[in-house]
């Protein structure tokens, strides 16, 4: 698969720069706003009493600040923070290791969650609810089960696919969450605090058009903003400016509305070759030379936010507004 610009997944080279990024109060975070405020009372609650955290459940696209909110709740809740993911815990001696080791009131934050093994699923269940660990030692006839109790602790999950979770574990989180694309005015204020940090300056022109072109992700504005800076230092500028913005966003084919130029090639060539659908999703896939599930997973959901495209029961079909957004006629065969 072709590494897009607009990509909401975190690529290697930006896992440093997300961490001197990342606030570290709720007070400094920025939109989601709901899901916030009612953060902020939990919190306060359970620090009231003396416990820790219901375990938390948050889900919604990548890129939103899961992993960051996570950080927050350690730090408002002035614990520390263990971080894993599901697909890193194999064995059931890799989740007791963890568990073992965490202090009384601990965040466990595991990204991926809808990732676990249903075998790790298992001994999560009694670890949550009980805060006890139920392992068996040996095999055969000599086998025998071991109960360990652990540290009361808040278990933070993060998942993109939350309908992925079973019923059980999903049931066992008190606090669950969900995050939303961003409006343009946030991602503004976001892509200005970045710039802040980055050491650039950013006018209020220039920020609103990144945050327009960054499809209601923080993750692809920040991204977008580094590439303007590399084109406007290489200018000599010392600040970012409309025309130089929009020179370096059309340069690295970001559209107004945040497409690339293979949002382009899925749209048109759903037009040009099928006179816009009905079409299957495995023609698609030949035709444009893309892997169906890719289609489906990362290039349609946005997509189809933006009205863009719509799934029937006969195929995908391109909408009246993306037709007007390409300035072309709808077929009326």
């Amino acid at each position: 698969m072709e590494e897009r610009i607009v990509s909401s997944e975190e690529r290697r080279d930006e896992a440093v720069m997300e961490l001197s990024l990342r606030p570290e109060a709720l007070d400094e975070y920025i939109g989601q706003t709901s899901v916030k405020d009612n953060l902020k009372v939990f919190i306060k609650a359970a620090r009231l009493r003396n416990e820790p955290l219901d375990h938390v459940l948050l889900y919604g696209p990548p890129g939103l600040g899961k992993t960051t909110l996570a950080s927050i709740i350690a730090n408002e809740m002035e614990v520390n923070l263990r971080t894993t993911s599901g697909p890193a815990i194999e064995r059931p001696g890799d989740l007791a290791a963890i568990l073992t080791s965490l202090e009384p009131g601990d965040v466990l934050f595991i990204d991926e969650i809808h990732r676990l093994s249903r075998a790790i699923e298992e001994i999560l269940y009694s670890a949550m609810e009980d805060f006890c660990l139920d392992i068996v030692i040996g095999k055969g006839e000599v086998a025998r089960s071991v109960r360990l109790d652990l540290p009361p602790f808040t278990l933070i999950g993060a998942t993109t696919r939350a309908g992925s979770l079973s019923a059980p574990l999903r049931d066992r989180f008190g606090v669950m969450a969900r995050l939303e694309y961003y409006k343009p005015d946030e991602l503004s204020e976001i892509v200005r605090r970045t710039g802040d940090v980055f050491g650039i300056k950013v006018d209020d022109l220039s920020a609103e058009e990144i945050a327009r072109r960054s499809r209601g992700t923080p993750r692809i504005a920040n991204r977008l903003l580094r590439r303007v800076r590399d084109f406007v230092q290489v200018e000599g500028k010392d600040m970012i400016s409309l025309p130089i913005c929009q020179k370096a966003l059309e340069l690295l084919q970001v559209d107004r509305l945040g497409l690339d130029h293979i949002d382009h090639k899925l749209l048109l060539g759903i037009i040009h070759t099928y006179k816009g659908g009905p079409v299957g999703l495995e023609t698609i896939s030949a035709t444009i030379g893309e892997e169906s599930m890719t289609i489906e997973d990362v290039y349609e959901p946005y997509l189809l936010q933006i009205g863009f495209l719509q799934r029937t029961p006969r195929g995908r079909m391109v909408t009246g507004q993306a037709y007007q957004y390409f300035g072309l006629e709808a077929s009326t065969e």
